[in-house]
C-alpha cells in the first residue's frame, strides 16, 4: 500500500483504547434495547407505523431523562448561542429516535424509500483507485449506519468498523436478529488479540477502517481542547493509531436532513498524522486532536439536532 508503514513502534501498543469503557455504560446499551424494539415493530408493521410510534417514544425520555435532557439542553446552548428551549431539544430526541428506525432499515438493506446524498466521493475514490488504506474519523454525531450503507452499495474496498468489545458483541446480535451476519463481520473487536492485525490486513489491502472519535471516559487517554468555547475532554487514542499506522485519515459524517434523508459527507484530514520520532508525534497527534475538535464544532453548530452525546460532554473524564 502506497505510503503507509504498518510495522508499529515498540513504544506504542497494539491493543490502543479506542472505543473505550465508558461506551458500555447504560445510554449505549438503551441504543441496542430500543434497535430490538424498533426491528420488531417494523417487521410487523412496516417503516411509516414505527415512524409515527417516534412521536410518543420521544415525548417519554423527553419527560423522563432529566440528566440526558440536561446535558443536551447544555450542548444545545452552547451550539446555538442561545437558551435551548423545548422546540430544540425535542428536534434533538425525535431525531435520534429517528435516526435508531432508520437504522434498523439500512441495516438489513432496505434501502428503498431512502434519500441518501453523498459528499466529497471523489476524495474517497482517489484513495481507493491508488490501493490506499484510510482511516476514516466519525463521531456520535447523526448516523454512521447510513455511512455504510454508502459502502454496501458498490464500495470496491473492504470497509471495517473498530467497536469495544462488549458492543461488538451486541452490535453482532442486532445484525443476526435482521439477517444480517455478513455485516456484523465487518466489524473488528478492540480487545481481541486479532484486533490489531485486522485493521492492519484491511488497510494492506486498500479498505477503509472507521471508528468514532469523539468520546472520553475517564482512565483513558485525554487531551482537553476548545469545543464550542469551553474545555472538552477528547481521546487521542485514535489520533495515536493513525500516527502508528502511518495511513491517511478522512473525516465521515452522515447527517440527517429529514425522514429518510441523509447526506454523507466525507472529506480530507490528513495525509499522515505524526513523524519525527516520538517528541514529534506526540506534538503531532496534539495538533491533529485540536484539528479534529475544530471540525466536529463545526458540524455540531451546523446540525445541533444530530448531536447523540446524551451526557456532560464537557465534564466526562473528570474527577
Amino acid at each position: 500500500m502506497a505510503g503507509a508503514t504498518l510495522n508499529p513502534p515498540e513504544d506504542l501498543p497494539l491493543d490502543l483504547p479506542l472505543d473505550p469503557p465508558g461506551w458500555t455504560r447504560a445510554p449505549e446499551r438503551g441504543s441496542i434495547f430500543w434497535l430490538r424494539v424498533m426491528i420488531g415493530i417494523t417487521g410487523a408493521l412496516g417503516w411509516r407505523a414505527g415512524h409515527l410510534l417516534l412521536f410518543p417514544i420521544t415525548a417519554y425520555f423527553l419527560a423522563f431523562s432529566p440528566r440526558q435532557r440536561a446535558a443536551a439542553r447544555q450542548f444545545l446552548g452552547r451550539a446555538l448561542g442561545r437558551p435551548a428551549g423545548f422546540a430544540a431539544l425535542w428536534r434533538l430526541y425525535f431525531s435520534f429516535a429517528a435516526s435508531i428506525l432508520d437504522r434498523v432499515w439500512l441495516a438489513s438493506g432496505r434501502t428503498a424509500g431512502f434519500e441518501i446524498t453523498v459528499h466529497g466521493l471523489e476524495a474517497l475514490r482517489q484513495r481507493m483507485a491508488a490501493g490506499q488504506g484510510c482511516l476514516l474519523f466519525g463521531a456520535h454525531l447523526g448516523s454512521f449506519e447510513a455511512l455504510r450503507a454508502v459502502a454496501d452499495a458498490g464500495c470496491p474496498v473492504d470497509v471495517a468498523v473498530l467497536m469495544h468489545e462488549a458492543n461488538a458483541a451486541r452490535v453482532k446480535a442486532v445484525f443476526d436478529a435482521l439477517g444480517g451476519a455478513g455485516r456484523a463481520a465487518s466489524v473488528i473487536p478492540l480487545g481481541a488479540p486479532e484486533s490489531m492485525l485486522r485493521v492492519r490486513e484491511v488497510l494492506e489491502c486498500g479498505g477503509l477502517v472507521g471508528l468514532l472519535a469523539d468520546r472520553a471516559p475517564p482512565g483513558q487517554r485525554l487531551q482537553r481542547v476548545e469545543f464550542l468555547g469551553h474545555p472538552a475532554p477528547l481521546p487521542t487514542g485514535p489520533h495515536v493509531l493513525a500516527a502508528m499506522l502511518g495511513v491517511p485519515v478522512m473525516l465521515a459524517f452522515g447527517i440527517r436532513l429529514g425522514p429518510r434523508r441523509y447526506a454523507v459527507h466525507f472529506e480530507p484530514f490528513a495525509e499522515r498524522i505524526g513523524g519525527g520520532g516520538r517528541v514529534g508525534r506526540d506534538a503531532a497527534v496534539a495538533a491533529s486532536v485540536v484539528q479534529y475538535a475544530a471540525r466536529l464544532e463545526a458540524m455540531a453548530r451546523a446540525h445541533p439536532d444530530n448531536w447523540f452525546n446524551f451526557y456532560a460532554f464537557w465534564q466526562e473524564g473528570q474527577p
